[in-house]
């Protein structure tokens, strides 16, 4: 029988400590890489960061600014490449705080089959996303399409006259997805 050294032993045991926690760091990195995204949302609906905007129509009950303009820039865009065709209707207004606008968005199917589809909006800069209130909007549900049919989709929105005065440009962005498989 052999007889172990203690320097050994000492050693193996610490070993099977430092693997004991570095596995336990792998298993914390894990699951806040799970957390993350959820965390994220709730601190993007809390500061107003991330471009996300509520997706509930907004009730009206603002001020208009008459002396103040701010420039409204309209962006679509489609996800993976989808069989549409999208675009605004017009690529830019100028608004007054605390006015309602309307414009529209057109959508078409350029396939075959009917096509189900959703619209994810994104303010930027993304302070500005709470001072975007959408009080209609093609998002709030998803849209079908049968084939080859186009039309144009309302968006009624309004600038809250608490947006930061240095702000006069302010992105609104639609990234359309295709949800039929």
């Amino acid at each position: 029988m052999r007889n172990v050294p203690s320097q050994d032993l000492l050693a193996g045991r610490a070993d099977r400590g430092l693997v004991l926690k570095l596995g336990t760091l792998c298993v914390a990195m894990f699951a806040f890489g799970f957390a993350l995204v959820p965390l994220y949302d709730v601190f993007c609906k809390i500061t107003g960061l991330g471009g996300k905007t509520d997706g509930r129509p907004a009730a009206v009950v603002e001020a208009v600014d008459e002396t103040r303009t701010v420039e409204v820039e309209f962006v679509a865009t489609l996800a993976h490449h989808a069989p549409l065709e999208f675009r605004p209707s017009v690529s830019r207004m100028t608004v007054h705080p605390g006015k309602v606008y309307e414009t529209t968005f057109y959508a078409r199917n350029l396939t075959d089959e009917p096509m189900t589809t959703q619209s994810v909006p994104s303010v930027a800069p993304g302070l500005a996303a709470k001072h975007f209130k959408k009080i209609e909007c093609f998002c709030f549900t998803n849209q079908t399409f049968e084939p080859g049919e186009g039309r144009d989709m309302l968006l009624q929105f309004v600038v809250a006259p608490e947006l930061p005065a240095h702000q006069e440009t302010v992105s609104l962005s639609y990234t359309m997805f295709e949800l039929t498989e």
